[in-house]
């Protein structure tokens, strides 16, 4: 093959890379306090504080644009309220800034991730996020323009964190448990919205909304010198790790572990359909994702008329349903795999269908609702919740085709599903203009669309297999052989 056109796999079974006989033969030491579920705890509490820093100005902007909501005033601390007058579109236009940053780096941040390893441009871009947040009230004084460039810098630093996390796991997950602890760890993401929301909400009420930054910038620099010093590259290089746990974890990923070096097949990857079976339905699933993750809270004070406190909380219990369904099916994944009930390619087929359709389904009947808070909050509380589904389907997919390159291809995958992070608030803010029913209305059917075609092309294009420009020459030559 001359690796220049659409690709596709030429091994027998897409099962083959889980249970070879020499992985088989390997003692599974416990998993309980071992150093890679200590990683993906660290994973968690890093990736919960990479979103409350995402998430804090959807909730802070309520109190920097009304200033009051239901006697509610969010002023600084001995000082006047800090009010702005910022229409809607120049809303959805702050709220989409961190994501212009957010594009320019997963790439390059995956690439140097797999060759150098994750460890430093995880902890490094949570640091740097973490450290411009703080001047989050400065920028905001001095006017939009410069609080514009501040959340495109955050962006810019957050955006190497996740193709680092994919980049790590590559090395130390081991393939029969990837599900559990790659969802596990990025479930933090959804534990990080939760709680960010009702307490940035409360910290508004008590403190003033400067004081949300403050506090969320505090909390991501201690989480990085917990992380710089406890966390190694590779199992070989970790310096408190067993050796009957390093020797399994080397043993079961093989080769596929190693770092990938200067070069990596790019046009095998442009051309290879199973990556772009990835990238359009995480692009559609994240419409939905950063449609209400950005735009939630405006939703519940135009049109629900909660107030601050009731708005944040109800805000965060989708985020709650999506973490503990997104735990479970990583849990469920891995089970059937284990069992050999169906392959990987049927089993990430079949958790993108239902972390993506299903969604789709609630969130065309939110559009119903009007102004019931009860159903509303109900029904897009549900399709966060089946939306969990997809962390143990197309969201993990990358380290299944190509497990060397899976920071590579994370950074890859994740620049095109952030362009939704850019244009979905300036579309909510382009249909909500008039603050009507109608147009949040429309804001949940484009939604709803949107996630029901990206489930329909997984699930014809999507696949489990190991792609043949992903693999190594020592394996290339051992098929050879074969």
């Amino acid at each position: 093959k001359d690796g220049y056109s659409i690709n596709s796999d030429d091994q027998d079974s897409d099962t083959a890379p889980l249970l070879e006989k020499e992985v088989e033969k390997i003692t599974v030491p416990p998993k309980c306090c071992s150093v890679r579920c200590n990683l993906a705890a660290l994973m968690f509490f890093g990736f919960a504080v990479v979103y409350g820093l995402r998430v804090n100005l959807s909730v802070a902007m309520v109190a920097m644009v009304n200033g009051t909501n239901n006697h509610i005033s969010c002023t600084e601390p001995g000082g006047s309220p800090h009010i702005y007058p910022w229409n809607p579109e120049m809303q959805g236009m702050l709220l989409s800034a961190f994501f212009f940053g957010y594009l320019f780096t997963q790439i390059p941040g995956g690439y140097l991730s797999g060759r150098f390893g994750g460890s430093l441009f995880l902890g490094g871009g949570v640091l740097g996020t973490a450290v411009l947040t703080l001047l989050t009230p400065l920028s905001a004084q001095l006017g939009a323009k410069w609080l514009f460039a501040l959340r495109a810098l955050e962006g810019f630093g957050e955006g190497v964190t996740f193709p680092a996390m994919m980049a790590m796991w590559a090395r130390w997950a081991p393939p029969l448990e990837r599900a559990r602890l790659m969802t596990f760890s990025g479930a933090g993401s959804s534990f990080g919205a939760f709680v960010a929301l009702p307490l940035t909400g409360f910290i508004c009420h008590s403190l003033g909304w400067p004081a949300v930054f403050y506090s969320c910038g505090s909390v991501g620099c201690l989480w990085a010198v917990f992380w710089f010093i406890l966390v190694s590259d590779e199992p070989r290089t970790h310096p408190r790790i067993s050796d009957r746990e390093k020797c399994y974890i080397i043993n079961s990923i093989g080769s596929q572990g190693t770092p990938h070096g200067w070069s990596v097949p790019v046009l095998s990857m442009l051309f290879s359909v199973p990556l772009w079976a990835i990238i359009i339905p995480q692009m559609c699933s994240n419409w939905s994702y950063y449609t209400l993750l950005t735009s939630l809270p405006t939703y519940m004070d135009s049109v629900l008329h909660f107030d601050l406190r009731q708005n944040s909380f109800l805000s965060a219990l989708p985020y709650l349903a999506g973490w503990l369904f997104s735990v479970g099916s990583g849990v469920l994944a891995d089970n059937l795999l284990e069992r050999e009930l169906l392959s990987v390619t049927a089993v990430r087929k079949l958790f993108t269908f239902i972390g993506l359709f299903l969604p789709a389904v609630f969130l065309l009947a939110v559009g119903f609702t009007g102004c019931s808070g009860v159903l509303a909050v109900t029904f897009l509380t549900l399709s966060s919740a089946f939306g969990g589904f997809s962390a143990a389907g197309v969201y993990i997919n990358q380290i299944d085709i190509a497990p060397r390159y899976a920071g590579t291809l994370l950074g890859i995958t994740n620049t095109f599903g952030t362009i939704p992070g850019v244009l979905a608030p300036i579309v909510v803010g382009y249909l909500t203009k008039d603050h009507s029913v109608t147009g949040w209305r429309h804001v949940f059917w484009l939604s709803a669309g949107v996630s029901a075609f990206g489930a329909i092309f997984y699930v014809i294009f999507g696949t489990g297999k190991i792609q043949s420009w992903a693999r190594t020459d020592e394996e290339s030559d051992t098929d050879t052989h074969n």
